[in-house]
Formats: structure tokens, sequence, C-alpha cells
């Protein structure tokens, strides 16, 4: 019997001492000396990038002369933000590893690594239906809010604005969360689609006199048609060479857009685009306007309001539909492609029209959105469609969690409200000086933003999800079981 333990107490303890190990190496090496140097090497860095960046900055005087005055003082901001920063996170990390060595090998023997969801998973499984309902609330008693607090339709105009270009980028993050959350095909050129939606009622609506009523289902048709023309050429690629070639896609729409004059009017774009009816009644003073239809007192922000409900009504037709499609058995081989294309050949999916299917629906809501952008803004030009479109909707859909339709919506929030908040810290200039921006510093917070998503959330804000289908207790499945991470 002594032998026989023996020979089974080292199994034992080659089962339970890897993972103890490691946390154990982990732990020494992480010390204080450690800490201040890799804290004092990241503020070097920053220091390093911040003089030809940020130490010096050219101004025109009342002779319009250039002079170059030194900003010491914002480097060394940076310089010990960036210390304090890593020096916390640490810090941080060794007193979890500490707290790892300090519990018993019991506990740890009974854990199976990456088996079991964090604290912070569970929360969040928790509060994702209790937030989608907040947010359809929030969404719809919004102009209310907005009225009431300001005190009038006009003066709430620029709330109006706000959420209105909120609301069209949470429709286009959940139209792209169709092609990269659900099918996991990386695409770059989604911006194309928009473009292709709003030149279509620009287009439409210009030269046949139709209504949006008549082009906003056109124009996702057009889409969806040339969302198809694109799945064909690259329906073996992958990864990389899959992003490159719809760049290349977005890229040659607007070149298109921009040089073919007699079509698109080139870089001017098109412009006396007609505005919005409410089902044929225009929001005008007149007789047969929308305010004398109804009895009520004429405003031009009438017209504001339709157009606010009109996008969330899209955008939540948009999430409807997707949440529909994701139980049917084309979201299920959506979700089979994502995580192995070959499984997926092998399970007799026909993984063609799955690409397809994934590129067309995607493309429609794109070009819903667009449509209803063309209509918004009565003027459409190239230079609204560019890259930095793509990357700011890739950005929601990654940084949401990709196949997570709440954390679509709250990304959506928070990378586009937030950077406009920043025209109103004003009171900033009496602390940097009168001529501080802050809207200046727009892409360095959203580069700051998406730096400490990856450190703390890599999988997005939304990292689980419920399957589509299951049999017996619904549970929430954590991206960390998912081999691309992507659920």
């Amino acid at each position: 019997m002594m032998e026989k333990r023996s020979m089974n107490a080292p199994v034992a303890a080659a089962t339970v001492s890897p993972g103890f190990s490691a946390a154990r190496d982990d732990a020494k090496k992480i010390g204080l000396t450690s800490i201040l140097k890799n804290s004092g090497l990241a503020a070097g860095v920053v220091l390093l990038l911040s003089i030809p960046i940020i130490a010096y900055r050219t101004n025109q005087n009342a002779n319009n002369e250039l002079y170059v005055y030194s900003r010491w003082w914002l480097v060394g901001l940076f310089v010990a933000a960036t210390f304090v920063f890593r020096f916390l996170r640490l810090s941080i990390s060794a007193y979890r590893a500490n707290a790892r060595l300090a519990a018993p090998q019991e506990q740890v023997a009974g854990k199976v690594p990456g088996r079991i969801a964090t604290s912070g998973s569970r929360i969040l499984e928790k509060i994702t239906p209790l937030a989608a309902i907040a947010f359809v609330t929030a969404a719809i008693a919004f102009p209310l809010v907005a009225t009431a607090v300001t005190g009038s339709l006009g003066s709430a105009r620029y709330w109006f604005d706000l959420g209105i270009l909120i609301l069209t980028y949470v429709m286009l993050g959940w139209g792209l969360n169709i092609v990269v959350g659900l099918a996991g095909l990386l695409d770059l050129g989604y911006v194309a689609f928009y473009a292709v939606g709003a030149y279509s009622y620009a287009l439409l609506s210009t030269h046949f006199g139709l209504s949006f009523w008549i082009c906003l289902p056109l124009a996702g048709i057009l889409s969806a048609f040339w969302g198809i023309i694109l799945g064909f050429p690259i329906l073996r690629l992958r990864g990389d060479y899959l992003a490159i070639v719809t760049l290349a896609f977005g890229e040659i729409i607007r070149l298109v857009l921009v040089n073919w004059q007699e079509f698109s009017n080139g870089a001017a774009g098109i412009s006396s685009i007609p505005r919005i009816t409410f089902f044929g009644l225009p929001f005008s003073s007149g007789d047969g306007g929308f305010a004398a239809t109804f009895g009520l007192t004429y405003d031009p922000m009438h017209r504001m309001v339709f157009l606010y409900y009109l996008i969330l009504t899209l955008a939540l037709i948009t999430n409807i539909v997707t949440i529909r499609l994701r139980r049917l058995p084309v979201g299920r081989a959506w979700e089979a492609l994502r995580e192995d294309e070959t499984a997926c050949r092998a399970l007799g999916i026909n993984t063609r029209n799955t690409k397809l299917t994934a590129f067309a629906l995607g493309a429609m809501f794109g070009g819903f959105a667009g449509s209803f952008f063309a209509v918004r803004q009565g003027l459409v030009s190239p230079e609204s469609f560019n890259f930095m479109e793509s990357a700011i909707i890739l950005a929601i859909v990654v940084l949401g969690g990709m196949g997570s339709q709440i954390g679509v919506a709250i990304a959506a929030v928070v990378l586009v409200g937030a950077p406009e908040l920043l025209r109103n810290l004003t009171f900033l200039k009496s602390v940097f000086g009168e001529s501080f921006d802050p809207n200046e510093y727009r892409l360095v917070l959203f580069g700051l933003g998406m730096v400490a998503m990856m450190v703390w959330r890599p999988r997005g804000l939304i990292s689980t999800r419920e399957p589509s289908v299951t049999i017996g207790k619904r549970k929430g499945i954590s991206a960390a079981h998912v081999k691309e991470g992507h659920g």
C-alpha cells in the first residue's frame, strides 16, 4: 500500500502543480524593483514620443508670422500619468499573484484553468438583458428628456443631432456585426455599402422624383446586390487577405464617386436632396403640412423629432432581424463558419451561400443607414465615406464584443457620443489656457480607450452570449470557450 501511494503521489502533484508553479514563478519575477524599472521604461518611451508631437507647437501672431512655443508641462503630465498608471497596474498584478500563492493548494487543485468564467463575466451575463431594456427605454424617452431639460425643442437641437448620430452608428454596428461578429468575416470596407445606400437615394430622388419611402427599400436592395458582388471574388480568402480586399473595395467605391463626374458630380457631391415627409405630409407651415393636419403649432423641429424616431425604428428592426436570423439555420451556419470553415464544410454546409448571405444582409442594413444619412443631411459627397468611417464602425463592433448586440450599442454610445461631449468642456481652458481645445485630443482619447479595452477586456465589453440553440437550461457561453474569441 505504501508503494502504491508513493507511486500515485507524483501523479497528483504533477496534476496540480503546473498552474500553481507558474503563478509562483510569475510572482517571483514581479517585485518592487522590477515594477519601478518597468514603469520608468514606459514613461521614458512616452517622453521620447511626446517630444516631437507635444513638446513644441507652432502658432501665428498678429502679423501672420509663425512662432514656436513649448509645452513641456503637458509632456511632464503625460509622462507622470504613464508612470503612475503602469505602476498601479503592475502592483495590482503582483498583489493578485501573491494572493494566489497564499491560497491553499487544495483550492487550486479543484480548479481547471479556462473552465470557470470570471465574476465579471457572470455579472455582465446578468446585466445584459437589463441593459437592453434600459437602452431601448432611454432611447425612446431621450427626446422628451432633452426637451424638458433645455426648455424647448429648438434649444434641444444639438442633443437631437447627437442622438441621431449615435443611433446611426448603432445601426451600422449591428449591420457589420452580422459579417464580422456572426460570420467571422473581417470587413474593412463596410462604408462602401453605406455610400451605395446614400447615393442610391440621392440619385433616385433628384433625377426621378421618388420619395424616401420608395427609395429606402431600393437602397437596401442595391447595397445587398453590391454585397454579393463583393462576396463572389473573395469566397476563398481568409484573414488578412480578406481584410485587404474589402479595404480595397471600399476605396474603389470612394474613388469612383470622386472621379465619375457625370454620375456622382465628383467631389462636390449631390445637393438639394428632397427632405423626408411624414408618409406624404411635408413638414411645412402650410395648410397641407404635418402640423396643420394634426392640429399642432408649427415648429421646424418636428422634422428632427421624426428623423430621430425613424433611425431608432430602423436600428431596432436591424436588431430584431439579426436576433431572429441567429436562431435560424442560416444564423447557425454563420457561427459554424466563424468557428472553423473546414469543419463547416465537413458538416455539409454550403460555405459559399453562407458567406454571400452574410455579406448581402450586412450590406442591406448599411444601405438603409446610408439612405437615412442622405435624407437627413440633404447633401452627400465622397468625403463622408472614407476609410476612417469603416475603422470607427469596426472598432464599435470589436470593442462592444463581436456577436453581442447590446455590447455594440454601448460601444457606439461611448465611441461616438463621448468625443462629441468634448466640445462642451470649455471650462478646461481656465486650467490649461485659452489656446487649449479639448476636441483636438479626440483621437488621443479614442486610442487610449482602445488600448485600455485591449488590456482589460481584449474580447470586448460583452464577451459572453447565450447560445442560439439549447437543450435544457439556457446558459451564457464565455468567449474563452470560443476558438476565435468572437462569442
